[in-house]
């Protein structure tokens, strides 16, 4: 069925732009060339209203495929079958008959001549083709559009083009083809400037540049019309001129506009931002670092993530979730060895938090109520005797620490995450630079993480924490235990030696 209906899409196409010529500037129709070409095409179109009856019918309302035979035959009968059979009528075949039963004698005369204009009238009733052009033409844009939107995107700025190149044909060939059924009266266009026994290709481009002049209302052509048959066709391609400028506007403008609506977000929320900062007048330096913030949280485009991900059934959240957060898992020892369950119960309760240069994290003091894990960066800790330390990818901290906190030298963009208890946070950290970061003192693990201990269990009786959360932070004191314990055996190693 594809290679179907792209061959019908070729034969539509060529039929659209050969047809119009044909009849306007080639008297000779019955040449074998001609002759040939429409009875091919004719005979493609019949069977194509033939398959018709045979092809399934998409609903679009409720995505619904009608396959039944009987209502599809019902369904296309009260839609495009009026049009689809008028234009398949097979008009060639009936001059040839009309031909064979006049004699040469007889065909001479202006009876005669009259059937001729009056078949030339009859052909045009092909170019009803142009609605099965539309509908293959938005068949394709459909498949694109589900497929990749950029190449919906050009499909569509495509078709639009075409089908105002073939408006600027089809009116050319008008231009020319009321004229010459009307004999070439004095004043009309072709008989002023002396072009009626020209060659078709010199009277098909002087008729295009009038009607393109026309339709982008830049001018007359080669002179202004002097009778009313051209004054009429004038205002006709004017007419059709200004709205298809329209309509292209409008559709470049809303295409443009969709090609990126996530940074066009980000700019609308920005704007709302500055004006925001301005009505309150804060000082520059503030200003600064609140734009450097949305820079490096949003990286110019903006999603409603926690919409889009609540719109989406438990196993896409959580396969998005493990996705976005591969980077992370892949960096944490704690999770190297852990049950996926485990991981993905974890995972799925973090959010992103990002933090810029010498913004203070956990202060000295604070009671511990998140757990920031980290993505990518680096975070310093400074403790009373003026000791700097690190942590980088893949350790956490929080839920019960003691000390400053201060992250430096960050990367612009969202690279730390976090626990905010049974929910999670995070935050965007640092990249390379002046860097320091939590030590083990700041991480009070093993027997010196009491205070955590006694809040989860105080938790867990109380009814905030589910037996699931509770896996997930004892998982958590526990690694947390084993790293102090390997420290301290570093330590007592190193006084030894």
């Amino acid at each position: 069925r594809f290679y179907w209906d792209f061959t019908m899409l070729l034969f539509m196409v060529g039929n659209l732009i050969i047809i119009p010529v044909g009849i306007t500037f080639f008297k000779e129709e019955t040449t074998a060339p001609w002759i040939v070409f429409n009875v091919v095409s004719d005979t493609f179109f019949l069977m194509d209203l033939v398959l018709n009856f045979r092809t399934g019918i998409v609903i679009e309302d409720n995505t619904e495929i009608i396959l039944d035979p009987e209502r599809i035959k019902k369904k296309y009968l009260k839609t495009w079958f009026v049009v689809d059979f008028v234009s398949s009528i097979p008009v060639d075949y009936v001059f040839l008959i009309v031909e064979k039963g006049i004699d040469s004698e007889v065909y001479k005369t202006a009876r005669a001549l009259r059937i001729v204009r009056f078949t030339k009238i009859l052909s045009l009733l092909r170019l009803l083709r142009l609605s099965r052009l539309i509908r293959y033409i938005h068949q394709w844009e459909e498949i694109f559009h589900m497929t990749y939107d950029l190449a919906s995107a050009v499909m569509r700025i495509i078709n639009l083009i075409g089908m105002m190149l073939l408006l600027c044909h089809w009116d050319g060939c008008l231009q020319f083809l009321v004229p010459m059924l009307q004999d070439f009266p004095k004043n009309c266009w072709v008989s002023i400037n002396g072009m009626v026994n020209d060659s078709w290709s010199e009277l098909y481009s002087f008729a295009l540049f009038k009607s393109m002049s026309h339709m982008l209302c830049i001018g007359y052509g080669k002179q202004a019309p002097e009778s009313m048959t051209d004054i009429w066709l004038t205002m006709l391609s004017m007419i059709v001129g200004a709205t298809c400028y329209a309509m292209f506007i409008g559709h470049a403008t809303a295409l443009i506009q969709s090609l990126d609506s996530s940074r066009r977000q980000y700019q609308e929320k920005y704007k709302q931002v500055e004006q925001y900062m301005s009505f309150h007048k804060l000082p520059a330096d503030f200003r600064q670092k609140i734009h450097d913030y949305y820079e490096h949280r949003y990286q110019g485009k903006m999603f409603d993530e926690d919409s889009i991900l609540g719109e989406l059934n438990e196993p896409l959240r959580e396969e998005i979730v493990n996705f976005n957060c591969r980077k992370l898992v892949a960096s944490m020892p704690l999770f190297a060895n852990a049950d996926p369950n485990f991981v993905t119960a974890m995972l799925t309760k973090l959010k992103f938090e990002v933090f810029q240069p010498g913004d203070y994290i956990i202060r000295e003091g604070t009671i511990g109520k998140k757990m920031y894990f980290i993505q990518h960066g680096v975070v310093s800790i400074l403790t009373k005797g003026n000791k700097e330390m690190k942590l980088s990818d893949g350790s956490y901290f929080g839920a019960g620490a003691r000390e400053v906190a201060t992250g430096t030298g960050w990367k612009p963009r969202p690279v730390l995450k976090g626990l905010n208890g049974p929910e999670q946070s995070g935050f965007g950290g640092p990249s390379a630079g002046s860097h320091r970061s939590l030590g083990p003192d700041v991480l009070p693990a093993g027997k010196k993480n009491s205070i955590l201990l006694h809040k989860v269990q105080h938790d867990l009786n109380s009814g905030v924490f589910n037996n699931q959360e509770n896996e997930i932070i004892q998982e958590i004191v526990k690694y947390d235990r084993e790293m102090v314990q390997q420290a301290e055996l570093q330590q007592h190693t190193a006084l030894y030696s």
